[in-house]
């Protein structure tokens, strides 16, 4: 295998191992007690220092008219707050492996959105990996082995909000574009605005994070989120102008796998025979609802 071919692959699977990580790490966090909105403020802000000065030797601006403000938030708020929000939460409550496969759905929802707005067409296939998406899901909530208490299923609606938000997202960039910006751009404004937004809200809430105390686990893992996230997505811009979306694409495999992969090294998690069938439902579902190569969009 030729350079050109293998560094593409080799930065696949590190992404996939950069992103998964954030599911056990995110469980550390909030176990330590701190929730949502303060872990939140720290990724937008440990995200523009490490963008910031990526984008000034890139030699690009960062343009603030109202129509890139409006992607700002707009990013900020369905791309970032609100879905980590709902992934905080239900990390509280669910085991990380079972987040991993829960943040598979992304393509499934953004399928039946997609359709919505007229930008994809009706495949029988697509949908029958939508069918497979949520027989996982059932798989996960119905059996009293899968989870390590009944009771965690009523989570499982909370988790399913990040993937919807992240869903709805990526239809909205594709259908009306990020005004001009690139996707460095996009993601400094809106780590800029989201510091904007949640510094307040977190004082207000109590959820402040002092950086300043004594550092613990739970420290590094949310430096080790935010340094993660921003590295694999830097890395997916690249990646999507070298090799195009559809190879790029097949990340979500990745980080599924390696969600529950590190699940089980770092916090020594285990699953039940439902879990793991739940995991290959959900994987041949993702691998069916992406739209193939060469596939035509209205």
């Amino acid at each position: 295998m030729t350079r050109e071919r293998l560094l593409p692959l080799v930065l696949l699977v590190g992404m996939g191992a950069l992103w998964g990580i954030s599911q056990p790490l995110s469980k550390i966090a909030v176990a330590a007690g701190y929730r949502d909105i303060g872990i939140i403020f720290w990724q937008f802000a440990i995200g523009a220092a490490f963008l910031g000065p990526l984008n000034l030797i890139r030699g690009k601006g960062l343009p603030v008219g109202w129509p890139q403000l409006g992607i700002y938030l707009m990013i900020a708020m369905i791309g970032a707050i609100l879905p980590n929000w709902a992934g905080y939460t239900a990390a509280i409550h669910l085991p990380s492996g079972i987040l991993s496969i829960v943040i598979a759905t992304v393509p499934m929802m953004a399928f039946p959105i997609a359709l919505a707005l007229g930008m994809d067409r009706f495949s029988v296939l697509r949908l029958l990996g939508l069918i497979l998406g949520l027989v996982a899901i059932i798989l996960i909530v119905t059996p009293g082995s899968s989870l390590p208490d009944p009771s965690m299923a009523i989570w499982l609606p909370v988790a399913l909000i990040a993937p919807l938000f992240y869903a709805v997202e990526g239809n909205v960039v594709a259908k009306w574009g990020t005004a001009g910006l690139d996707a460095v751009q996009v993601l400094l404004g809106a780590s800029l605005v989201g510091i904007l937004i949640s510094a307040p809200l977190a004082v207000y809430t109590g959820a402040w994070i002092n950086p300043l105390g004594p550092w613990d686990g739970a420290h590094w893992a949310i430096v080790g989120m935010a340094v993660a996230h921003t590295s694999a997505y830097t890395t997916y811009v690249w990646l999507v102008g070298r090799t195009g979306a559809v190879f790029a694409s097949q990340v979500g495999y990745l980080v599924t796998g390696f969600g529950i992969l590190w699940a089980k090294l770092i916090l020594d998690e285990s699953y039940s025979p439902w879990v793991w069938a739940a995991l290959g439902l959900m994987l041949l579902g993702v691998f069916l609802v992406q739209p193939r190569r060469g596939a035509k969009r209205n």
